[in-house]
């Protein structure tokens, strides 16, 4: 049996991570500029001639891999950074409460127990 304290102090810790992320999700959306404007004035990778060098060169697969690259860069960058901080607070919460979670206590039955004898 866990001591109430204890189970507590778990929720207590998961809470202030999550306080904490959200704080930092706050701070980063106040304080996070506007993309710099292209130097191009366009982006090559929006342009048909380059869609179809890469799949010439690459297949379906990776214009599909293009995107998802670009999707997962533009998580780290502006105001899309606050939503990735509050989901990876809330995360981390979670897995804490998981890990810090206590087993049960052993019933004797399984291959460690001791025979009588």
């Amino acid at each position: 049996m866990v001591p109430q304290f204890l189970q507590t102090h778990r929720k207590v810790i998961a809470a202030a991570m999550v306080l904490a992320g959200f704080v930092a999700a706050l701070v980063i959306t106040f304080t996070a500029a506007p993309p710099p404007d292209n130097p191009l004035g366009y982006r090559p990778e929006d342009t048909k001639r380059y869609l179809r060098e890469l799949e010439v060169y690459g297949g379906k697969i990776n214009i599909l891999a293009s995107d998802i690259r670009e999707w997962f860069v533009s998580l780290w960058h502006g105001k899309t950074l606050a939503v990735t901080v509050a989901v990876l607070s809330i995360a981390a919460a979670l897995v804490f409460l998981l890990v810090s979670t206590p087993l049960p206590p052993s019933t004797g039955d399984g291959p460690d127990a001791q025979t009588p004898g």
